[in-house]
């Protein structure tokens, strides 16, 4: 579970997105982060249990910086008003599918997927989708999936004309339009802060297993 203290924090720095304010309140950041870091740990053997890809991750390794990249933004406030963590199996900046959990007050999600596959990946998976459609559509409409991941499959954006080599009447055509595959769970701040919070948060990631299993075998 998260301290309340944590989602406080994120959002006096939302109000107070600027390094003066982030530096005078530096030792709270670090207790926020440290709190963080904590609920990965306690996650990642949990995880293990249905993926031991994930099992020698430690929380540091799958945590984000808060410093935001505003090289090619016009928004240039320096810092997220979230925290997240990615779980996969080589280290949250490889293609692989996997697990992501993004902490905000009030927008929290915990989720999975490809989200933005290279070319030659999404390619892959397309074809995948093409080739073993039946077994795509049994883990989409699996019961335990559906109940956590209501709003289906999301991709980053949608091609409005079939992709090269496909049909426009292809059964699986409106997922072969997709340039990303990942699902998503909201997460209430409630939820976060309660004790039984990391069982609940686990149940969800295990639901997305056969998504990824699909998508990594998909890029073999």
């Amino acid at each position: 579970m998260l301290q309340q203290s944590t989602l406080k924090y994120l959002k006096d720095l939302k109000k107070n997105n600027n390094k003066v304010w982030f530096d005078k309140n530096r030792s709270i950041y670090d207790d926020a982060k440290a709190d963080f870091i904590a609920l990965i740990d306690e996650m990642i053997p949990e995880i293990a249990k249905f993926d031991p890809t994930v099992g020698e991750l430690s929380g540091k390794s799958c945590i984000f910086r808060i410093n935001r990249d505003i090289r090619f933004s016009k928004d240039k406030t320096p810092y997220k008003s979230h925290m997240a963590a990615s779980f996969k199996k080589d280290g949250k900046k490889m293609s692989d599918a996997g697990y992501y959990f993004h902490v905000e007050p009030g927008q929290s999600f915990i989720g999975g997927g490809c989200y933005m596959p290279l070319p030659e990946d999404l390619n892959k998976i397309r074809q995948e989708i093409d080739y073993n459609f039946d077994e795509w559509k049994k883990i989409i409409n699996n019961k335990t999936f559906k109940k956590y991941f209501s709003k289906g499959i999301e991709g980053t954006e949608t091609l409005v004309r079939p992709p090269k080599g496909y049909d426009e009447n292809n059964p699986a055509i409106d997922f072969l339009k997709m340039k990303g595959f990942f699902v998503t769970s909201d997460i209430s701040d409630a939820m976060l802060t309660d004790k039984k919070s990391t069982k609940e948060l686990i149940k969800i990631l295990e639901a997305i297993k056969p998504l990824t299993d699909f998508l990594n075998k998909a890029k073999e």
